[in-house]
């Protein structure tokens, strides 16, 4: 529950709680301190004391008891294939005979010379882009999305008014949030809400400072560390939500897996939120082009300046597609959708 949190790390909290709804769930993280929380809907949240964390990388903590912890499953169902706790989870997993599933949000590391993804019964990807990413075997490969609870995220009230531009996100180069800041006019509001952290390796570590940079003289806020209802409360108050991340980045660098899937832009659909994004990776699985909002080509700011200013021109045009978007993610982007397709797709429960 500590160190890093953007959308793969909420991913699996929210579909454990939607899980928990319809079968017995325990979810396994790890933070400052051992504890046992239950949620009032009923899913249990064990919390484990990492020991050490391989590199000192937040994503990797290492505890002894984790294959313990697991003997009373029937699935076990990990994040993040090559994390350290999904490795370990996956070798003890399959020592003991239990069914394992895994879903992938995008992290780094070796796999074991191929023998990793062996250990995998069931591959259950946020997107047909992710699959093909994770190289996932078709005969064990369902794609489930992810979701957004249409309770939390919702349009606004009748006569609540909508304006500005709307980033939410991780601050890293890849975002292309410098791009947006440049395409946004200096007369029109901006919010950046960053929900995670930023890169800590040069020249990317100055990410931050540069966008500060970018928004002298315009009308740009930027939002750290929100908690839920002030995001969804953000959601609600923008005109549109853009999510402008780039194959290539500011400093040069190119990046191979932008974006999965894309928990922002159903959030934004839940809101009933117009979105204008990239055209890569998941997000084109996601927003429907000129019907719940727009796809632009990844760093081309003239486009991306283009279909900000077509959305808040026109607000005729911005209802109809939040409120398509809103329909759409009502029908296929919720939690509980998404966990009733990972129950379909789990892998059966007897011992092999």
């Amino acid at each position: 529950m500590d160190g890093l949190f953007g959308g793969g790390e909420r991913y699996p909290l929210e579909l454990a709680r939607a899980l928990a709804r319809e079968v017995d769930c325990e979810l396994v993280t790890f933070g400052r301190s051992a504890r046992m929380v239950t949620e009032p809907a009923g899913l249990r949240i064990r919390v484990l004391r990492p020991w050490a964390r391989l590199r000192g990388h937040p994503a990797h903590p290492v505890n002894p008891a984790l294959p313990a912890v697991l003997a009373g499953a029937d699935v076990v169902h990990t994040h993040h294939m090559r994390s350290a706790p999904s490795r370990v989870a996956a070798v003890a997993s399959r020592m003991a005979g239990r069914s394992l599933a895994v879903t992938d949000h995008g992290l780094g590391g070796g796999g074991w010379w191929g023998m990793l993804p062996q250990l995998f019964d069931r591959f259950l990807t946020v997107s047909r882009f992710s699959a093909t990413v994770l190289r996932a075997p078709p005969d064990r490969t369902a794609v489930v999305y992810g979701g957004a609870d249409p309770a939390r995220y919702h349009p606004p009230a009748r006569g609540e008014g909508r304006e500005g531009v709307l980033f939410v996100g991780r601050l890293t180069p890849h975002k292309g949030v410098d791009l947006l800041i440049s395409a946004v006019p200096p007369d029109v509001p901006l919010t950046v809400v960053g929900t995670g952290g930023h890169d800590s390796r040069p020249p990317e570590s100055g990410y931050p400072q540069l966008l500060a940079r970018l928004a002298r003289g315009r009308r740009v806020r930027f939002v750290t560390g929100p908690d839920n209802a002030e995001i969804a409360a953000l959601y609600r108050r923008a005109a549109v939500v853009c999510l402008p991340s780039v194959n290539v980045t500011c400093y040069g660098q190119r990046v191979e897996i932008s974006e999965l899937l894309g928990l922002a832009a159903i959030e934004s659909m839940a809101s009933g939120t117009p979105v204008v994004c990239s055209r890569l990776g998941g997000l084109v699985e996601v927003i429907r082009h000129g019907e719940t909002g727009f796809l632009v080509e990844p760093g081309n700011v003239a486009e991306l300046r283009d279909r900000i200013a077509m959305v808040m021109a026109d607000r005729r045009l911005a209802r109809l597609l939040g409120g398509n978007a809103r329909l759409l993610a009502f029908e296929q982007f919720t939690w509980q959708a998404c966990a009733q397709r990972c129950l379909a797709a789990y892998p059966p429960t007897a011992a092999r």
